[in-house]
């Protein structure tokens, strides 16, 4: 079932969570995961943002978090091996389709993104055809109840807005802007779940959804004038 309340995840419960994500559709014949091997997929260089340098005593204290909010744990099913393995459940915390699948693991996995950034790097776990599949995608997770991904407001120079999940709550535009900039983002809510700021949410879901509209249909134009 899915959670009624917001989640508070801490960066290391997302990375480890990313992880096991990334892990079973990539390398299903390696997966559930052993804890060296998910202290290895955390501290990857590559396809990491921000990287880091785990022990395993943080990854083991990360799994107890998610444990508890029924995200990820020891396998269930385990082979009577004397190693312990590891597994995610976001299948039964969420139902989520393969395209939200793979979003919400590369933003947990990389943070904020663009949708020409999430296309590219989504592409080992589910392949988008086209940019508004991605869109559709973050729309459908940004519908969810709790909202899961927010729309960041575009930054100056850009041509895109980039997109963030919400399982570490709300995120705050500047503090999410100037995590490209430090080595360690802080985010703090942009909204409180309390009845009278309800109102400032539905403006904000409003506002996105206009947004992701315009975004759409100048895409749609873009096409258009490269095949004219």
């Amino acid at each position: 079932m899915p959670p009624t309340q917001p989640l508070r995840l801490s960066p290391v419960e997302c990375r480890v969570l990313g992880c096991l994500i990334e892990k079973e559709i990539t390398t299903p014949e390696y997966y559930p995961l052993s804890l060296n091997a998910l202290v290895n997929a955390c501290n990857q260089r590559s396809n990491r943002e921000p990287v880091m340098d785990l022990d395993e005593e943080a990854v083991r204290q990360a799994l107890h978090g998610l444990e508890d909010d029924g995200l990820a744990g020891r396998a269930r099913s385990g082979d009577g091996g004397r190693v312990t393995k590891y597994e995610h459940w976001l299948g039964e915390a969420f139902n989520f389709s393969r395209a939200e699948t793979a979003l919400i693991c590369v933003l947990l996995l990389r943070g904020p993104q663009t949708p020409g950034e999430l296309r590219g790097r989504t592409e080992r776990v589910h392949r988008f055809e086209e940019i508004s599949d991605v869109l559709a995608g973050l729309q459908k997770l940004m519908e969810r109840e709790p909202s899961l991904a927010v729309m960041l407001p575009r930054q100056p120079g850009t041509k895109e807005s980039r997109y963030a999940h919400l399982l570490s709550g709300p995120v705050e535009a500047a503090a999410a802007v100037a995590a490209q900039d430090v080595a360690a983002p802080t985010y703090a809510p942009a909204f409180s779940g309390e009845p009278g700021n309800q109102d400032g949410r539905l403006a904000q879901l409003e506002a996105t959804v206009a947004q992701l509209k315009s975004e759409v249909e100048a895409l749609k134009k873009r096409f258009d004038d490269l095949f004219a």
